[in-house]
């Protein structure tokens, strides 16, 4: 067929294009509202499918007009065309029809003796037909959109690479990590809480104490309505567990309400991790000891 080996060079040039420009520098990740042309090559099947139903819907309306058109010959080589006009059977063609004509490049049925490759196989003729100029029409329009693509993801700054690609799909996983870990810090309870020692959960813990604790306490843990928390006597137990379910439960019967519905299980621990480091630290005018002498196990 014709116009075969320009294509099949035009195949071997994109392949070699391929690889091109894929050591690409890092873009800053950043999420922007996505523009039209990025819709399309993210949905390029559905574009494709919308184009495809579009041709199937012009061939089938032109069948129907080649069919009309037979029955026109027909009629006129009964009939004669001066009776043909006549009926108003012959007609000026559409400018549709022009078109369909130009695109497929159909040989008259009259003209087909003159590409005839002569071969016969049971009766089927072969012919050199030119490639349909719309099948050519596309597959430029596919080498344009190369070029587009090209430019848009390997030479600009609108379209993400392989590797920014990479790098956006790193910073999801990470936020994902993040929440999934926070989650699961907020499954602590009192049986398998363990105590913090990070300087960070440590200084969290101390902000949320002088917050909600320190009314009762003082903000030195010396104790005033609530017991001194900085010696070794324990009215409920000492320890990371035991501070973390009184903490959780609270004592109603002396006031001390139940934080679990205002605190989150993780920053229960780091208030009771923070409890744990007043320990021995001696605070003027500490409230007098209560309860007895915890030893942890």
């Amino acid at each position: 067929m014709k116009n075969t080996k320009y294509i099949f060079s035009f195949l071997l040039v994109l392949a070699s294009l391929s690889g091109f420009g894929q050591e690409e520098e890092v873009l800053p990740v950043a999420i922007n509202s996505p523009s039209f042309l990025d819709w399309v090559v993210e949905n390029i099947l559905v574009v494709t499918g919308f184009i495809m139903i579009g041709l199937a819907i012009m061939v089938i309306s032109r069948t129907m007009s080649v069919l009309m058109e037979l029955q026109k010959i027909r009629f006129i080589e009964e009939h004669g065309f001066e009776v043909a006009k006549e009926a108003n059977i012959v007609t000026q063609k559409s400018f549709w029809s022009k078109f369909y004509t130009a695109s497929t490049d159909l040989i008259p049925i009259e003209k087909e003796q003159d590409i005839d490759l002569g071969h016969d196989y049971d009766g089927i003729r072969e012919l050199d037909n030119s490639m349909p100029p719309w099948w050519v029409w596309m597959f430029y329009a596919t080498i344009a959109y190369a070029g587009v693509y090209m430019y848009w993801y390997h030479f600009s700054d609108n379209g993400k690479g392989m590797i920014n690609e990479y790098a956006i799909e790193m910073e999801e996983g990470d936020r994902i990590k993040q929440a999934f870990l926070a989650k699961m810090a907020d499954a602590i309870n009192e049986k398998d809480v363990v105590a913090l020692s990070a300087p960070s959960d440590i200084k969290e813990g101390e902000g949320i104490f002088i917050k909600n604790c320190a009314a009762c306490h003082q903000a030195s843990g010396a104790g005033s309505v609530g017991p001194n928390l900085t010696d070794e006597y324990w009215i409920h137990g000492g320890g990371v567990k035991n501070i973390f379910k009184t903490i959780k439960y609270g004592v109603p019967e002396k006031g001390m309400i139940a934080w679990a519905a205002q605190l989150r299980p993780s920053d229960m621990q780091k208030v009771s991790s923070y409890i744990l480091t007043l320990a021995g630290t001696n605070p003027e005018g500490a409230k007098e000891a209560e309860g007895i002498i915890y030893k942890e196990e």
